[in-house]
C-alpha cells in the first residue's frame, strides 16, 4: 500500500459532517451559514481557563486568519489555511504521488487534507503557549487552544455542505467586516479604546483619518470592478449551434492565492516568536518577518543584545501598513529627501522587496489552485464538453478545446494573482489601522462569489433544468 492510500486510510477515521442526502434549500442553508459564523465570534470572546498573560502583538493577518489571542479562537482559521498550502507544496513538488486531475485524486488529497488539518490543530495549540505569546499551564492552554480549532475545523465542513461557499470564507469576510465597523463606529469606551473614526471626524476632523476613509473607498471600487473585467469565449451550446459565452475573468482564481499568500507569512511570524533565541533559525524568522512586510516586535527579538535587528525593531509596531499616507505626510512637511533618512529608507526597501515576495508567492499558488480547485484547462474543457459545449470554428474535440483555453487561461491567472497581490499590498500600505487592502480584497471577493451562488441557488430551485448548465 502506498503512502498516500496508508494516509488516505488513517483520514478516513476522523469523524466527518455527513453530507446532505439531496439539495439543502437555500433558506437552510442561511440559517446553517450564519448559525456557524455566531459560533466563531463566540469562540473569540470565550477566554481561555488558566491565562496569566497574553501579548499585545497583534498582526494584520491574524485579523484576517479570525484570530483572537488568548481566547478559544487564538489560532483561527490558520491551521485549516496552513494545512491545505502545506499540501499543496507537499503535491505540487511531487514529494506525494497524487493526481489532482482525476476525481479519485483530488478525493484522496481532501481525505489527507483533514488529516493534515487535525496535526496542525495540535501544532499550533501549543505553539501560541510555548512562544510565550500566552502564558499559564502550557497543556492547558494547549488543550482549549486545539478544542478551539477543531471546532472551527467542523464548522466549515458544515458550511461546505450545508450552508454558503466555505467556511473559510465565511470567518475571513466575518472578521474584516467586524473589524472595519468597529474602527468606523465604535464609540470610546475608555482611554486605552480611541473612539471610531466617524466620532472622531465629528468632533476633531483629521486630515489623515479622511484620507483613509477615502483611500478604503477608492480601494472597494477598484476592487469591484475588477470583478466584472472578463474575456469571452465564444461557445456554441448542442447541435443546434446555439451561440453563448464563456467568460475568464481577470480575478479567475479569485482571492485565493492572497489567503494562503497571507496565512504562509502569518506561519512565519508565529514561529519567528517561538524560535526568537535559537541560533540562525531566529536569524532566518526575522530576515523573512521583515521581508514579508511585518513589524519586527520586541517580542520576536532575541534576550539581552538584539545586535544588528535593533536596527530593524518597528517603534510603532506598522511594519508597511500605513507607509504611504506617513510618507506623503513627511514629503509635504520636510520634503522629498525626507525618503532617504532613517526609518523611511529601510521601510521603503521593506516594501519592495515584500511586493516582490508577495506577487511571487500569489502566482504560484494561483497556479496551484488552478489544478487543485478543478479549474484548469483540462478540467474546463470536460465540463463544456459534458454540457455539451463546444468553441465554434473547432473540431469538436476536448484536446482542441484544452489547446485553445490554454491560451487564456494561463495567462489569466498569473495576471490575475499579480493584480490582486499588486492591490492587497498598496491597500496596507494606505489604510492604516483602519483595515488592510487584503482584508477588503478577500471580503470584497468573498462577498460577491456567495451572491453568485445564493442566486445560482435560487435559479436552480426555480429551474431544476438548469442545474446541469450551472455546475
Amino acid at each position: 500500500m502506498s503512502l498516500v492510500d496508508t494516509l488516505s486510510r488513517i483520514s478516513s477515521y476522523i469523524p466527518e459532517v455527513k453530507r446532505p442526502l439531496g439539495e439543502v434549500p437555500v433558506k437552510k442553508r442561511l440559517i446553517w451559514s450564519a448559525l456557524a459564523l455566531l459560533i466563531f465570534f463566540a469562540l473569540g470572546h470565550i477566554k481561555l481557563l488558566g491565562l496569566k498573560y497574553q501579548s499585545s502583538l497583534q498582526i494584520d493577518v491574524w485579523i484576517i486568519m479570525g484570530s483572537t489571542i488568548g481566547t478559544l479562537a487564538t489560532a483561527g482559521i490558520g491551521p485549516i489555511v496552513f494545512a491545505s498550502l502545506l499540501l499543496q507544496l507537499v503535491v505540487g513538488a511531487k514529494l506525494l504521488d497524487i493526481d489532482l486531475s482525476d476525481p479519485k485524486g483530488r478525493a484522496q488529497f481532501q481525505n489527507i487534507q483533514k488529516l493534515a488539518v487535525i496535526i496542525f490543530c495540535v501544532f499550533e495549540g501549543f505553539i501560541y503557549p510555548m512562544s510565550g505569546l500566552i502564558q499559564g499551564d502550557v497543556f492547558l492552554l494547549s488543550l482549549q487552544i486545539i478544542l478551539g480549532s477543531i471546532i472551527i475545523f467542523y464548522l466549515d465542513d458544515l458550511i461546505g455542505k450545508y450552508g454558503f461557499g466555505s467556511g473559510i470564507s465565511l470567518f475571513i469576510a466575518g472578521g474584516v467586516s467586524s473589524h472595519i465597523i468597529s474602527e468606523l463606529f465604535m464609540p470610546q469606551v475608555s482611554e486605552v479604546r480611541g473612539a471610531g473614526i466617524f466620532w472622531k471626524l465629528f468632533l476633531s476632523p483629521n486630515i489623515v483619518d479622511i484620507i483613509r476613509v477615502i483611500a478604503m473607498i477608492i480601494l472597494f471600487l477598484i476592487v469591484i470592478y475588477a470583478q466584472s473585467i472578463y474575456i469571452n469565449i465564444p461557445i456554441t451550446i448542442g447541435r443546434g449551434g446555439l451561440g453563448g459565452r464563456f467568460p475568464v475573468r481577470l480575478l479567475y482564481v479569485s482571492v485565493l492565492p492572497v489567503i494562503f499568500a497571507s496565512a504562509l507569512f502569518a506561519n512565519i511570524s508565529l514561529l519567528t516568536v517561538m524560535f526568537k533565541d535559537t541560533p540562525v533559525v531566529g536569524d532566518i524568522g526575522r530576515a523573512l518577518t521583515w521581508a514579508t512586510g511585518q513589524p519586527l516586535k520586541e517580542e520576536m527579538l532575541p534576550k539581552g543584545d538584539a545586535g544588528i535587528w535593533a536596527k530593524f525593531k518597528d517603534g510603532k509596531d506598522e511594519g508597511i501598513r500605513n507607509l504611504l499616507l506617513n510618507l506623503a505626510i513627511q514629503v509635504s512637511g520636510n520634503g522629498f529627501w525626507v525618503i532617504f533618512a532613517e526609518p523611511y529608507n529601510l521601510k521603503i526597501v521593506q516594501a519592495i522587496i515584500f511586493l516582490i515576495i508577495f506577487s511571487a508567492t500569489c502566482v504560484i499558488f494561483g497556479k496551484l489552485w488552478i489544478t487543485i480547485g478543478g479549474q484548469s484547462p483540462e478540467d474546463i474543457a470536460e465540463q463544456l464538453e459534458s454540457s455539451g459545449m463546444y468553441i465554434p470554428g473547432f473540431r469538436r474535440d476536448s484536446r482542441v478545446t484544452v489547446k485553445i483555453l490554454e491560451r487564456y487561461i494561463p495567462t489569466i491567472v498569473v495576471l490575475g494573482s499579480l493584480f490582486i497581490a499588486l492591490l492587497s499590498g498598496i491597500g496596507d500600505m494606505s489604510l492604516g489601522a483602519l483595515t488592510s487592502g487584503t482584508g477588503i480584497l478577500l471580503t470584497v471577493g468573498i462577498i460577491q462569489n456567495l451572491y453568485e451562488q445564493l442566486t445560482r441557488l435560487k435559479v436552480q430551485e426555480m429551474h431544476p433544468l438548469f442545474k446541469r448548465l450551472l455546475k
